[in-house]
């Protein structure tokens, strides 16, 4: 392929796999043929997404070594924060070169839950460490040498965990029993941050937020966010186009701030428009856009912009509803009446601790063509939104 390159000055690589167009862009960069390896460098970008997706870890490997190949490598580590299940749950994900682990766990936009973080750190680290491995996975055979070894070979990553994210339910279920792994200096400022709330000084990096304008949730993945970005914008059409007008800001959790209907209240008052998520235990998900909030005014509102919709789950995107405003007199509620958290026209509302769907068909479109509720919830989230 080079040598046609040289003499002709043309190359197909339609028919080429992956693993030889990744070996071009090797050979192209060590015999320094620029423009070249810059055309294959954006033929993998641009027409084999798919197999690079599929093999991140060889191509990170490939590519990290070439130091002229920095598109590449911001391609994969940005795909991979978008949508990093795939990529951790790989059976190639435990042999990661340390130094591209390292980049991934500094990043602010790594867009996974911090304790999932934190479990596929223990697995690589088990993986690398000699001694323990697939064969000795089971932390309750492992002797002091074990501990020491895993010990040494994640001492640079435990101060790259955000354990400001990960609820003390988890600490004490899934970090507590490693223990012996963490810095002592590190671990007692743990234990003081989940027993009094007092940050820890020395992993001082903040919860991640995703990237700029996105919206990070324990409810949905990141490619619905989007979806509720243009939705925002009333561009249905174009629901999976990039939109980053938006800046989210959870101001609402409800397994953080307790399942209390005053609590929710005071915490969206004054807060702006906002967007709420509901998980139910079925998995599926409702939310709603306000784009007034909570005001104090105590009354119904009237609005042409506020919608509810649906996801069958945490990343459909075959199956969403969105019902929009018929701009009634009574599109959002501004008050919290009794049990009631919210309520979007009847149509959709929290009374009572139980999720109603589909009540009061009056002052939204009915695209749900349900009324099976009520619905236990498992998780509530509530998130301002401001345009930049």
């Amino acid at each position: 392929m080079v040598l046609k390159y040289i003499y002709t000055g043309e190359l197909d690589l339609t028919k080429q796999s992956g693993e030889d167009i990744l070996s071009l862009l090797v050979s192209s960069d060590e015999l320094l043929i620029e423009e070249l390896f810059n055309h294959v460098q954006d033929y993998l970008i641009e027409k084999k997404t798919s197999w690079v997706q599929k093999n991140f870890v060889l191509v990170l490997h490939t590519v990290f070594q070439l130091t002229s190949c920095k598109k590449l490598q911001d391609y994969c580590l940005k795909s991979i924060c978008e949508d990093p299940e795939s990529f951790i749950s790989s059976k190639m994900f435990p042999s990661l070169d340390k130094d591209i682990l390292f980049d991934l766990l500094k990043r602010d936009d790594f867009q996974i839950n911090e304790i999932d973080i934190w479990d596929c750190l223990i697995k690589w680290g088990i993986e690398q460490t000699p001694g323990l491995g697939n064969k000795n996975s089971d932390r309750t055979k492992w002797n002091n040498e074990n501990y020491e070894g895993i010990k040494k070979t994640l001492n640079q990553f435990v101060p790259l965990i955000r354990f400001v994210g990960i609820s003390s339910k988890d600490f004490f279920d899934k970090v507590r029993p490693y223990k012996a792994i963490i810095s002592h200096h590190i671990y007692e400022e743990l234990e003081e941050f989940y027993y009094k709330k007092t940050l820890p000084k020395t992993t001082t990096l903040p919860p991640r937020t995703g990237k700029s304008g996105s919206l990070t949730s324990k409810i949905i993945k990141s490619k619905l966010v989007n979806i509720i970005s243009n939705w925002i914008d009333r561009n249905n059409s174009a629901a999976r186009s990039n939109n980053d007008k938006y800046k989210f800001n959870l101001i609402y959790l409800m397994s953080r701030d307790g399942f209390d209907c005053r609590t929710f209240y005071n915490k969206c008052n004054g807060q702006g428009p906002f967007v709420v998520l509901i998980k139910i235990q079925s998995k599926k998900i409702y939310g709603g856009y306000n784009p007034i909030g909570y005001t104090g005014r105590n009354l119904w509102l009237s609005s042409t912009e506020s919608f509810i919709f649906s996801f069958d789950n945490d990343q459909d995107i075959h199956n969403m509803k969105i019902c929009r405003s018929l701009n009634t007199n009574c599109s959002v509620l501004d008050y919290c009446n009794y049990d009631k958290f919210f309520s979007f026209g009847d149509m959709l509302f929290i009374y009572e601790q139980n999720l109603f769907v589909g009540y009061n068909n009056d002052h939204y479109e009915n695209n749900f063509g349900e009324k099976n509720s009520p619905y236990i919830i498992e998780e509530i989230e509530v998130f301002s939104v401001v345009k930049k």
